[in-house]
């Protein structure tokens, strides 16, 4: 048994339907399920919806309007007017968030956030499976939320592991012996019957639970790369394919900020050793990158960019050490306010760190830190990781570029830089 996981690029238009399915055809291994994500950028209309909803936007139904435009223009596009039951059943779908946006923005934030945008692997999936089955290929839609549970965290539900096996166990398995299973990714849901989502860019992890769970053979994560390069194309001109990964190595990457794959993906898959493959579905005969248990260093130097960031740096007002009931206090604080930290150095006296640069919650977060320290806050910044690096490496990211803050282990170097001439 495989599971297949297909992003939102692979299904951005009625082609890349198309395209989803002839990779789908031309498996013959066994058993398959699934995993979709919302088609195109959809994600991010939703999310602009969502805004809009609890700003009590006048733009709210206009919004919405281009989100379902969208998504009939490409049933169109692949029935070409032929009646379909996919119709009624996305018109259906949409009446879910229809409902909820007439009512006024009363509800938790992050509660509304998640009814909404979910909506997108639900749609994106039952299209997928209409076309599936119109081209031959035997499919059955499948409701992520009835197997994937979580706790109530909304936008950022934790799993329940036990539960979510059992069920799985239970309920999915039988489904697949005569069926290709479409489900979607990055959705879960409560013992309420309530859908909250994984966290952003959560399809990987739910292609991995399924994985795990249905103890499958492999995991293949379609992608527009030939497989996992040795740094992202927009940062360099020239690029290596990483043919073989170990576990291990990826786990740092993705850690660091690599986007190929989602962080929590490869745990589910290290403790059960199922390999995951990251292939091309734009050029689906290439073989792409393994990631396994074998512990292989990297053939090439890996670089991580991360823009946006934002140095902040801690002192104590009384000059006293930074002991551990000061790291202490602070790690509470990043995490109540729900600041991840990309990465830290410490000193005597001083604590610095780099985050994704999010004003709203990095301003909080000073307010919370001023009461016991001293804090100094930089903007626009980079943050370059190097995995395997060495000063070749270095001096390639460095030009003309001020470092204020480095950090080094064995097998990675992370430098906070900004422009000299800034």
């Amino acid at each position: 048994m495989d599971i297949f996981k297909f992003g939102g690029a692979s299904v951005k238009d009625a082609d890349g339907v198309k395209n989803l399915a002839n990779i789908v055809r031309d498996y013959k291994k066994g058993k398959l399920l699934i995993v979709i994500s919302a088609m195109g950028k959809i994600t991010n209309k939703l999310e602009e919806l969502t805004q809009a909803f609890l700003a009590q936007s006048d733009q709210t139904h206009s919004i919405f309007e281009e989100i379902k435009h969208f998504h009939f223009s490409i049933i169109e596009a692949l029935f070409e007017g032929n009646p379909n039951p996919v119709y009624d059943d996305v018109a259906n779908t949409f009446v879910e968030i229809e409902w909820l946006i007439e009512d006024e923005a009363d509800s938790n934030p992050d509660y509304i956030y998640d009814q909404i945008v979910s909506i997108g692997e639900v749609v994106s999936t039952k299209i997928v499976a209409a076309w599936l089955n119109e081209s031959g290929s035997k499919a059955l839609w499948a409701d992520a939320r009835n197997f994937i549970q979580t706790d109530n965290t909304y936008r950022e539900g934790k799993v329940d592991w036990d539960k979510t096996n059992q069920i799985i166990q239970k309920d999915l398995i039988p489904l697949l012996n005569e069926n290709i299973i479409v489900t979607q990714g990055f959705i879960g849901g409560t013992s309420e019957n309530y859908t909250t989502t994984l966290g952003r860019e959560g399809s990987d992890y739910s292609a991995a639970i399924f994985a795990s769970c249905v103890n499958a053979d492999a995991l293949t994560i379609w992608k527009d790369v030939p497989g996992v390069l040795n740094a992202d194309p927009k940062w360099f001109d020239e690029t290596e394919k990483i043919p073989q990964l170990s576990y291990h190595d990826a786990i740092e990457l993705t850690y660091y900020g690599a986007t190929v794959i989602h962080p929590k993906t490869i745990k589910p898959l290290q403790n059960k050793g199922i390999p995951l493959f990251v292939r091309s579905f734009i050029q689906p005969e290439g073989a792409g990158t393994a990631i396994t248990k074998e512990n292989n260093p990297l053939p090439v130097p890996s670089f991580i960019f991360k823009v946006n960031q934002a140095l902040i740096s801690i002192f104590p007002k009384d000059y006293s050490f930074i002991i551990e009931e000061n790291l202490s206090n602070i790690f509470e604080l990043f995490h109540k306010h729900k600041i991840k930290i990309n990465t830290m150095l410490n000193s005597a006296i001083s604590f610095s760190v780099s985050v994704d640069d999010n004003t709203d919650k990095i301003e909080k977060l000073i307010q919370a830190l001023a009461s016991e320290f001293t804090v100094k806050y930089n903007k626009g910044l980079e943050l370059v990781t190097i995995r395997y690096y060495n000063q070749q490496t270095i001096d390639r990211v460095t030009i003309d570029k001020e470092i204020l803050l480095e950090v080094k282990s064995r097998h990675t170097c992370q430098m906070v830089m900004k422009n000299k001439n800034s």
